[in-house]
């Protein structure tokens, strides 16, 4: 007797089915998603920044935005999500869809120093991110109000405010950002006791200078150029190793002299960064896209007139570059006993 449909398609039956229609699926699937990963990027890229508008890692990302949309054939847009030194923009990426499609432009203090200073972070500065691309190396520079502070070189400048513990504010960007830590550094080395006045970002910081609430400021070269020519903030020394072009006439903390200056080198870095889990392909057409960026002759001259040094490497190259960057800063949090809750 021939079998009935109902014995003809049994469970064992169906339960192939099943599987065959889902492999089937998955494959289907799978094609268009390595098609995606291969014309990578179909829409615009979003550069989050953990910065206000204007402040100095604002005005590096604006200076590359233009060029790396021509370099990836798409938009490529700014998103603000600042505070908490970069850790509000940090923890929006690290869990973030790893698709290319939302990047990070970090700090050496949003994946270095923070680290170190927060004890609760809701991220892994290394784990939970890809370096893609450094931009830049930052020069800062000890900047003063001569009306509030006159003296005119950096051994005088020692010597007041040891003459007077306590008694002058030193602004920074932020709790945790690369300017407090540059001056938490060069305080620890040199044995001062000055008090740190925090702002939300680098126009209010240098602003307070400027206007004489704050004695001083270690600020990147380029935030601090405008007033430097204007006459209204005076220039003691640069915090990298070598001198900086754009101010060649200003000498280097580290060549003054000062016991404890010497071998001090307290330049940041400025790069951009992927959610872990991106694919490779996305990393490295970034990487390229960037470089090719950073290679353009107009692009490297207008860095290099503001005090900045273009930095290319790879991404495993930037990766090792992050890792020196937060053992270092742990080392200097440790020694100036610094921390934030």
């Amino acid at each position: 007797m021939a079998n009935s449909p109902s014995s003809a398609f049994s469970p064992v039956s169906a339960l192939r089915l099943v599987r065959r229609t889902l492999l089937l699926a998955a494959a289907s699937l799978a094609v268009p998603a390595a098609f995606a990963q291969h014309d990578w990027p179909q829409q615009p890229v979003t550069l989050i920044m953990g910065f206000p508008a204007g402040s100095g890692v604002d005005v590096v990302a604006r200076a590359i935005q233009e060029p790396l949309a021509r370099q990836l054939g798409r938009p490529v847009i700014i998103d603000y999500k600042s505070g908490a030194a970069g850790n509000i923009a940090s923890e929006y990426v690290a869990h973030a869809r790893p698709d290319g499609y939302t990047l990070s432009f970090g700090t050496a203090a949003t994946h270095g120093s923070n680290a170190a200073l927060y004890k609760k972070l809701p991220f892994d500065v290394e784990a939970d991110f890809i370096p893609v691309a450094p931009v830049l190396d930052v020069s800062n520079v000890l900047t003063v109000n001569p009306d509030v502070i006159n003296v005119k070189t950096l051994k005088e400048f020692v010597e007041l405010v040891k003459a007077n513990p306590g008694k002058y504010n030193y602004a920074s960007t932020g709790n945790g950002a690369g300017t407090h830590m540059a001056f938490a550094e060069f305080n620890s080395r040199l044995g001062l006791n000055m008090v740190h006045v925090p702002y939300k970002g680098g126009p209010e910081a240098i602003t307070s200078v400027v206007r004489g609430e704050t004695c001083c400021i270690m600020n990147q070269v380029q935030t601090v150029l405008p007033h430097y020519k204007a006459g209204k903030v005076r220039l003691l020394g640069v915090t990298t190793a070598t001198a900086v072009p754009a101010v060649k006439e200003v000498p280097t903390i580290a060549s003054s002299g000062v016991p404890g200056t010497k071998g001090f080198d307290s330049s940041i870095w400025f790069g951009i960064f992927a959610p872990k889990g991106t694919d490779p392909q996305i990393v490295d057409k970034l990487n390229a896209a960037v470089k090719a960026v950073l290679e353009t002759p107009e692009v490297r001259e207008r860095f290099e007139s503001q005090g900045n040094t273009v930095r290319i490497e790879t991404p495993a190259q930037f990766k090792k570059t992050v890792h020196d960057n937060r053992v270092k800063w742990a080392e200097v949090a440790k020694a100036a006993n610094i921390s934030i809750d």
